[in-house]
């Protein structure tokens, strides 16, 4: 009898994880995000306005991997698009269609209609507001009227909690870099059930029996 050999499909690795960078960037808001994915085996790049570096709140300057125009929704896992001064400092240009950072509202936009995952703190949710794509979806931010003052149609959809997840978009304000966190790992699947809800204890509570989960679950 001839026995036919089971396919072996090849390892497929993930597909980088883009952090958007750009001056005035929020250092704080996703520290915990980008160093615990990297922890997990997942490849951070840096993606800019263009190639050149871009200068942090706290005064780092990065070099970014790559410029907005070269990222394809196809290439990405996810993308994060981090809080900035400049969200807030051009929001009258971008509410006009215009301003610095509209260009990486409109690639969330093509991210979500291709199906990939876009997760957006602070002020970046006023971009995406602006983009519209808060209309439909369930979403936060800092507080409601801070959207409300875009002019966006969402705001029965606004939701008063630390962070949201609605379908492949997450949001959250900028006090909750742990809550958003906890949001990209449960999309993405990073960390589930009780190991992930014990790393926002241990992060979020400080609570000293979330670690032995986690240490458990690491052996």
């Amino acid at each position: 009898m001839n026995r036919s050999t089971p396919e072996v499909k090849p390892f497929e690795p993930f597909k980088p994880v883009h952090l958007a960078v750009y001056d005035t960037y929020a250092d704080w808001e996703t520290g915990h995000t980008t160093a615990y994915l990297a922890r997990a085996g997942r490849e951070i790049r840096t993606v800019g306005p263009t190639r050149e570096p871009v200068t942090t709140i706290g005064g780092l300057r990065i070099q970014p991997d790559l410029a907005l125009d070269e990222l394809r929704p196809e290439d990405s896992s996810l993308l994060i698009l981090t809080g900035a001064d400049l969200w807030t400092e051009t929001s009258a240009a971008t509410a006009a269609g215009g301003g610095d950072l509209a260009p990486f509202a409109r690639k969330a936009r093509a991210f979500l209609d291709a199906g990939v995952p876009v997760a957006a703190i602070c002020g970046a949710t006023a971009g995406l507001a602006r983009e519209g794509l808060l209309d439909d979806r369930a979403h936060t931010s800092a507080v409601s009227f801070y959207l409300a003052a875009t002019g966006y149609k969402g705001g029965e959809r606004y939701v008063d909690t630390d962070a949201v997840t609605d379908g492949n978009l997450v949001t959250a304000g900028p006090t909750e870099p742990v809550a958003f966190a906890r949001e990209v790992f449960g999309l993405l699947g990073v960390y589930e059930g009780e190991v992930l809800d014990a790393w926002y204890r241990l992060f979020h509570d400080s609570d000293p029996a979330a670690y032995a989960v986690l240490e458990k679950a690491g052996q």
